[in-house]
């Protein structure tokens, strides 16, 4: 029997972290004197690898300056966490689905755009890293809606597609599910309008943490 597999996104779907990501944001554009870009221009490009996330924001920069803001991201969000100034609180009743799904013997995951070291101290500090057996970031996939980083994990869960749900609030979550053939179920409390998702082709958009029970087919 091939097993069950739930992977999560992580900013936005499993956490509310949009005050770190633009506070980040800000400080990366700050440092090399450039306009901060607006709080929705932000949030549309979480979940994707940083360097593609910077080239949405600046277009006309070349490549190279594109990896050259991500690292001054990557070193503002940095200095936040040494200043105790990083808040990722789990949505609400996203902490008992998980357990409840754990219980009913689905294999859990999660496929984000954080780095390891950022997805591991986010997971830890909820007391939840332990129920989830498969944890693909950036740091070794191609950005989403690439859908290597669902593929490995349905690999390395034993898992096949027609048995895999991918939950994310983004439509590169979205396209990422559907680029693996797995289902993909859109969550109302990200960081992407709903319409979105629905646009994008999600199975089922979540209103909350009980919507997306059902969704998923839990029990």
């Amino acid at each position: 029997m091939t097993n069950r597999l739930a992977v999560f996104d992580c900013d936005g779907t499993l956490v509310d972290s949009q005050h770190n990501i633009c506070a980040a944001m800000t400080r990366a554009f700050e440092a090399v004197q450039l306009a901060p870009p607006e709080r929705l221009a932000i949030l549309a490009v979480v979940g994707l690898s940083l360097p593609v996330a910077m080239a949405h924001l600046l277009p006309d920069a070349e490549s190279d300056f594109h990896d050259h803001m991500a690292e001054h991201y990557k070193q503002a969000f940095r200095s936040l966490r040494q200043d105790n100034a990083v808040s990722e609180p789990l949505y609400p009743g996203m902490a008992d689905l998980i357990a409840e799904l754990d219980a009913a013997g689905w294999l859990l995951g999660v496929a984000t755009g954080k780095s390891d070291r950022g997805l591991h101290l986010c997971l830890t500090h909820h007391g939840i890293i332990d129920r989830f057996v498969t944890l693909q970031t950036a740091d070794r996939h191609p950005s989403k809606p690439h859908p290597s980083m669902l593929l490995t994990a349905m690999a390395e869960a034993g898992a096949a597609p027609e048995t895999t749900v991918m939950i994310g609030d983004t439509s590169f979550d979205i396209d990422m599910g559907l680029a693996a053939g797995a289902r993909a179920i859109g969550v109302a409390w990200g960081y992407h309008p709903p319409q979105q998702l629905t646009a994008a082709g999600a199975h089922g958009v979540a209103m909350d943490s009980a919507d997306l029970r059902r969704h998923i087919g839990a029990p």
